[in-house]
Order: structure tokens, then C-alpha cells, then sequence
């Protein structure tokens, strides 16, 4: 299979970047692609790179490079940083494959890894405690809850993208929080990060509003040495957002923000389906594709170009569009088209002093932008009932039909999920659609499995897997759910708890970069507990021990007599005595008013 050319024209503006030497005029670069997709939705992917030398990066010169970050990673002794923070699941049957090959996604929530120069693993976890704990101030994210529950060390699954000289005292130390909510106070330090501060260039598209109304939106930063052979060592700094949003609903304006149905004269119906008649409709999307512009979709214009990205008093063409080169297109003025030879892609050199826009109209169109099909499809589901055991079911999926697909699962389950290994089943599906059992060892190549410690560690799991062509693999193995103690239970407890998605890496992908998938997320139902329970407690509690109490005090301080006793005792104590002369004052008072009378 061929790399796409979207993700080939993505891999090769990255190494055009790679590629550029570290003179003052090129130290930062940012781009812009644009990519119209089925379904009335666009991919907006943004990219901003730095440069700074090694030697200035360790006297803390900073210049490209942030400080903020810069000190952060020189504290915690940190040489390889990788950090995403993604919602939303890609459409890849939709979409077509994921940009940047999936390298710059990240799973549901926050990941992070890093290698960590250490001595030993109790150093490494001590510096990678404190660089979570001073990201997650950064960028005002919950990375301080990443603990030794939800830290895991790869194996096989991730490999440095920089040149590291001195290799042997790195320790890869990875985490996630799936449960980790990405909103507009992460994308402002994300945007402070940026030499331009978001005011210039292409930074100034973002709004947080129309970024996160997208249906996926991932925000990656990069940080990695780059050694040339013929230079001295830089340390580049890459922070890429990548979204997808819906035209129309992006268009809409902020005045009306609650979507109107369309009417029924209006829809576009696919008069092809069965089920087609006046109250069912299909919806057809337009063939000559939805009208659009910046200012629609991103709510205001692109604001020049950021002046540290300028070479020569000219700037670099930092916007690029795939659409047939036989679509109109209109840009402002000021702004020079280039298209390229491959009959999609058209760039543009933008003005640095007048503001840049560029709309599509509607038009008919038959000739389309190719999106072939992804690598490998993969679905992760929990399987089963009951509140004591259930099952993983992970479903691979390999499209081509002439080479089969090698790559490795990375699994970082949650301690208080107990995989059984030793249920692990593998069924395939073969061209004839006919499922049949095989081995785990026909399929799975290679095991590495590091099990839990009850709140103390998760469990690891990597696999080293092969699908042949045309075919499907089904693996499914059991589990336990563990029983948390009562304070360690959320408050939306019966909502579930989230387990990490699965990462998987594709060996034989076309082309030298490295293809990654992120499986979605999943939720947990653990055996819950009735939280009324306590109030129970202490109410029966309660009264058990006042009427113990009343009890065991009316037998130590009441004494048992018969009604004689009782009597004689009255009569003989100073309370009967007292009693005895007040009824003799009042029967000689009632005698006296008698006699008066």
C-alpha cells in the first residue's frame, strides 16, 4: 500500500522543516493545512516548530524554546518529551487514515511520555513524579494524579524520535488520564508556549469555542534533541494542533447557537434506499461539496504571519489547501498561490502586514481528493455481565488485500482490573468470512506482561501481533473486577471507571515514519456499594446504644423491691416523713376553711 498523499504531503513539510539549517532566519517555522472531508467536514491541521541550540538551551537562553517548559524539563532531568491532549474519536471508515500517520494523537484525555535520564527506576519515577506534577501546573491539567497506578515503562511500543548520544541511562516512563476533560484552560498555556503568543500567524485562528466544538481535536507538544552530522546539537520544540470540524455547524453564528432543523423542501434525500418516502429521508451529501471560508469556520481571519517566522522580508508559504486544483478558490490580497504538480494541493505565500482569508464557493466538482484506506482497523469492547468478571474483546481488521499487517498492542490497565492471560483466544476471519479458532501463538509473536500490585501498579501488556491480509483477528481474554475501599470510590461511582485506550503500533507501515493508533476509551462498571449505607449504620448504631445504655443504667442505679417493701421504705425515709407532714398541713388548713364556713 502507498502512503496517502495527504499524510505524504504532511511527512514531507516535516522533513522540509527537519531539513532546514539552524540559521536565525529559520530557528521557527509554522504551517497550516487544510483538507476538506466527507460528511461537510474539514481538517485543519497547525504546526509550529523551534529550534534552539543545545548549548544555549542548557544556559538557559531561551529564545524559541519556552522558558517555562525549558525549566521544567531541565529540573526533572528530562531529554524526550511527548505530551498530547485529545477528545473525540477519528472517523477513520469517514475521514480516511490520521494525520501525521497518528504520531501527533494521543489517547482520550491526557498521555504523556518521556525518557528521564536517571541512575536507576526510583530516581526515574522521583523525576518523573515531579515533572507530572510541574506540567500539570503548566498547563492546568489534573497530570498530578498520574501515580505509580497509572505510570507504565514500554518496552517495544514507543521509540525516540531525537539522537540521544548517550542512551544508556534513559528510562521511558509513559502515563494517561482517559477520564482527563480538555477545555479552554489547556489551550491558553498551549498558546503561551507559542514565540507569537497566538496575537499573529496562524495561531490566530484559534477560538476556543470553535476549537472544541469540533468532533475531534487533538493538541500535541514535542520536545526532542536533533543532532546533525554536520552541526552542532539543537533541541526542537514541535507543538501541533490538529482538528475536524463541521462546516456548517461551524458557520453558524455565536447569536444562534442552538442548531435549527432544516426544512423538509430543503433536505437532500437519497432517493436510492428502500426506505426512502415523504416522513424518512437519508441524507445525501452535495456533490459539489459545502461553500466555506476562514472567517465562517474559524470565526475570524488569519492575522498576517508571525514576524520570527519571516525569511528574507518575505514569508514562507505557511498555508496549504488539498482541493482539486479545478475548484475555485479565492484569497485576499496581498497573498501568492502556488500549486503544486500532484493536481491537489495548492500553497500560499501570505503578506506579513495585511490579514489573510481565503473562501471556497459551491460548485459543481467530479473530480475528488483520494482518501485511501487506513493501515489496520482495530475496536476494543468489554464483553460479559455481572458485577464479579468480565471480558476484553479487541478486533483487528486489516484492509489490504495482498500484505499482511505486523505491529504490537500496548495495553496499561487499571490495577482493579485483573486480566486472566492465560484465557487469551484468538479467532480469525479469513477472506470467506468463515470465523475459526487458532492458537494465540500462531498470531501473537511476542509477550511482554508485567501483572498488577493492588494499588501500587497497573497492569502492562504488550503483544507483538501479524493479521494476515484480507482478514480479521479477534483476541478476547477474562478479568476480575477488584473491590475498592469505600474512600477510594468517586463520587459518580455508578458512572464507571476509565480504562486507558489501547496503542498500537503498525512495523510494517509504508514509508520510515512510525504509524500509531489509539483504540477510544472505555468505561469500567465496578461492584458499587449502597453509599446509604453508612447513614444506616450510624442510625442503628445510634440507637442500639442509647438503649443499651438507658438499660444498663436503670440496673445500676435502680433497685428491685415488692410493693410491701416499697411502702415501708416510704414511710420510713426522709421523703415519706416530708410527705407525711405536708398532708397533715393541708388536711388541718381544709379544716380550718371548714369551720369558717
Amino acid at each position: 500500500m502507498t502512503v496517502p498523499a495527504l499524510f505524504s504531503l504532511l511527512l514531507a513539510l516535516a522533513v522540509t522543516l527537519w531539513s532546514l539549517p539552524a540559521s536565525a532566519s529559520s530557528d521557527y517555522q509554522e504551517q497550516l493545512f487544510l483538507q476538506p472531508l466527507p460528511q461537510s467536514s474539514l481538517l485543519a491541521s497547525f504546526n509550529f516548530r523551534g529550534n534552539t541550540s543545545q548549548q544555549s538551551f542548557d544556559n538557559q537562553h531561551f529564545r524559541y524554546f519556552p522558558r517555562a517548559l525549558g525549566q521544567i524539563l531541565q529540573h526533572a532531568h528530562t531529554k524526550e518529551l511527548h505530551l498530547r491532549f485529545t477528545t473525540g474519536r477519528w472517523d477513520a471508515e469517514s475521514w480516511g487514515p490520521r494525520p501525521w500517520n497518528g504520531s501527533k494523537e494521543g489517547g482520550t484525555g491526557v498521555e504523556l511520555w518521556a525518557w528521564i535520564d536517571a541512575t536507576d527506576d526510583e530516581e526515574a519515577f522521583a523525576k518523573w513524579i515531579t515533572l507530572t506534577q510541574s506540567l500539570s501546573g503548566l498547563f492546568c491539567a489534573s497530570m498530578n494524579f498520574v501515580d505509580s497506578t497509572r505510570t507504565t515503562r514500554p518496552v517495544a511500543s514507543f521509540e525516540p524520535t531525537g539522537d540521544h548520544p548517550h542512551a544508556e541511562g534513559l528510562h521511558l516512563l509513559h502515563g494517561t488520564l482517559p477520564g482527563e476533560v480538555v477545555c479552554t484552560e489547556n489551550l491558553t498555556p498551549f498558546l503561551k508556549l507559542l514565540p507569537c503568543k497566538g496575537k499573529t500567524g496562524i495561531s490566530s485562528l484559534f477560538d476556543g469555542h470553535k476549537l472544541f466544538d469540533a468532533a475531534w481535536q487533538s493538541m500535541s507538544v514535542d520536545m526532542r534533541p536533533i543532532c546533525p552530522s554536520d552541526g552542532e546539537c539543537l533541541v526542537q520544540i514541535e507543538q501541533t494542533v490538529d482538528m475536524v470540524l463541521d462546516i456548517e455547524r461551524s458557520k453558524r453564528s455565536r447569536t444562534n447557537p442552538i442548531p435549527r432543523p432544516v426544512p423538509n423542501e430543503q433536505l437532500l434525500c437519497d432517493a436510492s434506499k428502500p426506505y426512502n418516502s415523504e416522513d424518512t429521508c437519508y441524507p445525501l451529501e452535495k456533490a459539489s461539496g459545502k461553500a466555506w471560508s476562514l472567517q465562517e469556520v474559524f470565526g475570524r481571519s488569519l492575522n498576517g504571519v508571525c514576524p520570527l517566522a519571516e525569511s528574507d522580508g518575505s514569508s514562507e508559504q505557511s498555508v496549504c489547501l488539498r482541493v482539486p486544483h479545478e475548484r475555485q478558490v479565492f484569497h485576499s490580497e496581498g497573498a501568492v498561490e502556488h500549486k503544486k504538480p500532484d493536481g491537489f494541493t495548492r500553497c500560499f505565500s501570505l503578506s506579513s502586514s495585511q490579514p489573510f482569508d481565503l473562501s471556497i464557493p459551491e460548485q459543481p466538482g467530479q473530480v475528488q481528493v483520494p482518501l485511501e484506506a487506513p493501515v489496520l482497523h482495530a475496536e476494543r469492547t468489554i464483553v460479559g455481565h455481572g458485577q464479579e468478571r468480565g471480558g476484553m474483546r479487541i478486533i483487528f481488521g486489516n484492509p489490504s488485500k495482498t500484505t499482511s499487517v505486523d505491529f504490537i498492542l500496548f495495553e496499561s490497565l487499571p490495577w482493579f482490573l485483573r486480566p486472566y492471560i492465560h484465557t487469551l483466544q484468538a479467532t480469525i476471519t479469513g477472506p470467506d468470512g468463515v470465523p475459526r479458532e487458532v492458537p494465540s501463538s500462531e498470531l501473537v509473536t511476542g509477550t511482554f506482561y508485567r501483572p498488577a500490585i493492588d494499588r501500587e501498579r497497573g497492569t502492562q501488556l504488550e503483544l507483538a501481533l501479524s493479521v494476515p491480509a484480507a482478514s480479521s483477528v479477534t483476541l478476547t481474554y477474562d478479568f476480575e473486577k477488584a473491590i475498592l475501599r469505600y474512600t477510594e470510590y468517586p463520587p459518580d461511582a455508578n458512572r464507571g471507571f476509565n480504562v486507558a485506550p489501547a496503542v498500537i503500533r503498525i512495523l510494517n507501515a509504508p514509508g520510515s515514519a512510525p504509524v500509531y493508533i489509539r483504540s477510544t476509551s472505555l468505561l469500567l462498571p465496578l461492584p458499587t456499594p449502597d453509599f446509604s449505607m453508612p447513614y444506616n449504620v450510624i442510625i442503628l448504631t445510634s440507637t442500639v446504644i442509647a438503649l443499651a445504655f438507658g438499660t444498663v443504667f436503670n440496673i445500676l442505679v435502680r433497685r428491685i423491691v415488692s410493693v410491701d417493701q416499697a411502702a415501708a421504705l416510704g414511710a420510713q425515709s426522709l421523703k415519706g416523713r416530708i410527705l407525711g407532714k405536708l398532708v397533715a398541713i393541708r388536711d388541718r388548713l381544709r379544716k380550718k376553711e371548714t369551720k369558717v364556713e
